[in-house]
Order: C-alpha cells, then structure tokens, then sequence
C-alpha cells in the first residue's frame, strides 16, 4: 500500500507540475507566428508584406502570434511576457505592437510599445478588437479579423509622427561597373604594381577598394562584394597591361577624385518579400498599454 502510495503521490506532483507550466514564447524568427494551423500560407505571406512593408516606410514593427491556449497565465499576463522576450520595435523609440490570439481559450490581445501609446491608446486598440477583429472571429473568419484589425493598426500608425527609418549605403556591382570606378581600379592597381609587383597590387587593389567600401556603405557585406569584384577587375587589368623594366609610373593628382556612389535604401531592400525567416525585434520596450478582448465570453482577461 505505501508503494501505491507513493506512485500516486508522485503522479499528482507531476500533474500539477505540468499543468502550471508556463507556455512556452516561441523564437521571433517572422513577424506572423501560427502554432495553431488557422492561417494558411497565403494569408501569412500576405500578413507579412504588410507588416514589413511598415517596418520598411515608418520603422514600425508589428508582430502576430496565435497559441492554442496560454493557461495557467491570463491573455495579458502571457502577452506580456512575448512582449518583453521579443521587444518589437525600435530601440529607445519602442514603436512596436503585438497581436496575440489563444484561439481555444476565446482570448486576444493587443500590446502597444511605449512609442506607440499617444496613437494607439488603449481606446482605440479596444475599438479595433470589439468593432473589427472580434465581429470576424465570432463569424470563424480568423483570416479577415486578424488583417482587418492589422490594417487599422497601420493606418493609426501611418498618422503618426515618428523618427525617419535609417537608411544605409549598399554599393552594388552596378557602381562597380561604371567607367569612372573602373578607370580607378586600373590606375590603383598600375601605380601600386612596381613596388609591389603585380599579385601583391591586385590584392592590395581589392583591399583598398574593401575598406572604402566599408567607410562608404557600412556594410560588410558591401564591402566584401566591393572588394571582390575590384580584386577580380584589377587581375585581368594587370593581365592586360605589360610589365617593361625599368618603367617609372608617375600619378598627379590634378584634382580630387570623385567615385563611389550607392542607392540608398531600407535595410530590407534586395530580400524577396517571401523571405520571412530574417525577422528580428529590435530592442523596443513595453509598458502594459493595450487592450484584450473574448469573442465568446462577456468580459475581457
């Protein structure tokens, strides 16, 4: 008897134990999160167009999870936590919300970053929910709630004034290949040559043209492409040009030198729309603003 005691005694302890564990808060790998298969892949390429499309115009970001359920914790107290682990939004402007659906527990909610908060107060994030997602939810359209409701978040967002998004130098191949940088990877790679001969300036050449690039665009990627493509150039140059004996290169400066040049784009530009595992909060901050709401049960958690 004491051994079947013990057996369930420890089955309880167990039990408890497993039903007071806290949901897990998955990784923030995509700003459209889905455990529980009620998006269809469509919808959540189309949810994230939107989402990165106002990242990439106001520096906004909005991120969407839907659980099966958050229990033991409330809808808030859950939220919260997802709120503090992935910190959408830009750091020091906290611009970012969070849209959680535990779809068999009945409940969402909406956390609004402290950026957020003088546009979307919490009567306004409540209006969305009660006039907009919860009608859609009650009719067992999850899809049509969760993008109309995303939809007015953006445009309350869209009215707001809001840091300009930071925009970075990406030098492309395209500047690489205009005459001008061309005639000055060939001139940086013949003046350098005698001293220190010809596989030496090549890879000089590309290390110089990699470093410019590094101040110019900031980008390490910029930069090795750069400096590749330079290296590469200033090879076949070399090939070209003969090497005499006793020759003497002489360089004047008549004037100053113009010659990199770069699109200015978000830090999105160049990845296809589709490619939504690079998403990342950014150091944003939350400070409880926002709303809940229940499509079945009278009163919100």
């Amino acid at each position: 008897m004491g051994a079947v005691r013990a057996v369930i005694l420890a089955l309880s302890l167990l039990w408890s134990f497993a039903a007071s564990a806290e949901v897990a808060v998955p990784p923030l790998n995509r700003p459209v999160i889905d455990q529980t298969g009620t998006l269809s892949g469509g919808d959540i390429a189309r949810l994230a167009v939107k989402l990165k499309d106002l990242e990439n115009r106001k520096g906004s970001q909005i991120a969407i999870l839907i659980v099966p359920t958050t229990a033991p914790e409330t809808i808030k107290q859950y939220s919260i936590r997802v709120a503090e682990t992935w910190k959408v939004g830009r750091k020091k402007i906290d611009d970012g919300a969070l849209l959680v659906v535990a779809k068999d527990d009945q409940h969402l909610r909406i956390e609004v970053g402290y950026g957020l908060e003088g546009s979307l107060t919490d009567i306004t994030v409540q209006r969305i929910i009660d006039e907009v997602i919860i009608p859609k939810f009650k009719a067992g359209d999850f899809a049509g709630g969760i993008s109309e409701g995303i939809d007015r978040m953006i445009k309350v967002i869209n009215g707001e004034t809001l840091p300009a998004v930071e925009q970075e130098v990406v030098i492309t191949g395209k500047d690489l290949a205009k005459p001008f940088v061309l005639f000055c990877i060939v001139m940086l790679g013949i003046f350098m040559r005698p001293a220190l001969g010809r596989l030496i300036a090549v890879m000089a050449t590309g290390g110089v043209i990699a470093v410019a690039a590094w101040f110019i665009a900031g980008s390490i990627v910029s930069a090795l492409l750069a400096g590749g493509v330079g290296f590469m150039f200033a090879l076949f140059a070399q090939a070209l040009v003969p090497t005499g004996r006793g020759q003497r290169v002489q360089w004047n400066w008549g004037g100053s030198v113009g010659g990199w040049s770069g699109d200015r784009s978000s830090r999105d530009s160049g990845r296809d729309s589709d490619r939504d595992n690079d998403f990342s909060g950014g150091s944003g901050s939350f400070g409880g603003g926002g709303a809940s709401g229940s499509w079945e049960r009278d009163s919100p958690t």
